[in-house]
């Protein structure tokens, strides 16, 4: 695959939007993984590409909101784990199977979330001082947090919207302090995922450095941003991205 200086400078641009929108919300891919298919990859090659951006942008991103002291430190191997075993799962199918039947589950998930973000905007964004809760202590976050590590695996389009939902919604994790566990359990299954892809030579290097390179640079700058901005903000901007991502998703 070739790439001259201004597919790689859109490229590298692409990939900061996302990696921004990734960082404080979700849906950053369906900006990304139609670039890469524009470009000449494949559809499994260009969902393999991908995860090495996404793998850059949550190591940044992490080490970001732990800098500010938002990461949740002893409350990361608890939420990981179930996560790990489904990303495991999904990336393991997505090697194998084709994934457009995932597309409707795609679409009504975080279609859902939208509607509930507007109606009951409680459900997601918990009154300040409410108290956090263990998955190992709410068995149905545990399972929503499988879920989105299968699902996320497998596709991984609209994930973090799936893991907000299960750390604010399901733990009571403020959007922020949720924020930065989503990044480090998308880090976590990226990190199984790449390794399964690699494995099954769906990787093209070359597009994926550019990519990571300008979705680095965005998750950096979207730290910066997400630990300073209010509770309400965050919210509206997580309820403009689910919109986005269901447009988007009807033409992926």
């Amino acid at each position: 695959m070739q790439l001259d200086l201004i597919s790689t400078l859109i490229l590298a641009f692409i990939g900061f939007v996302a990696g921004g929108i990734n960082t404080v919300a979700g849906g950053g891919l369906n900006l990304t993984l139609p670039a890469l298919m524009m470009f000449g990859l494949p559809a499994d090659i260009a969902n393999g590409t991908n995860r090495v951006a996404i793998l850059m942008e949550s190591l940044v991103g992490v080490a970001g909101y732990d800098k500010y002291d938002t990461l949740d430190r002893p409350a990361v191997i608890p939420i990981l784990i179930p996560n790990i075993i489904g990303g495991t799962i999904g990336a393991l199918a997505a090697s194998v199977i084709p994934n457009l039947f995932l597309k409707p589950i795609l679409l009504g998930t975080i279609l859902t979330m939208s509607m509930i973000i507007l109606v009951r905007p409680d459900v997601i964004a918990h009154p300040e001082g409410t108290p956090t809760r263990s998955p190992n202590e709410h068995r149905s976050a545990w399972w929503g947090l499988f879920a989105a590590g299968v699902y996320g695996g497998f596709i991984q389009a609209g994930v973090g919207f799936i893991l907000l939902a299960a750390l604010a919604g399901g733990l009571h994790y403020d959007l922020v302090r949720a924020n930065a566990l989503k990044m480090a359990c998308v880090l976590a299954f990226t990190i199984v995922a790449v390794v399964i892809f690699i494995a099954s030579d769906q990787v093209w290097w070359i597009p994926g450095i550019i990519l990571a390179a300008g979705s680095m640079a965005g998750a950096h700058f979207a730290v910066k941003i997400a630990v300073s901005a209010s509770q309400q903000s965050i919210k509206w901007f997580l309820f403009v991205m689910t919109l986005f991502a269901v447009a988007g998703g009807l033409f992926l």
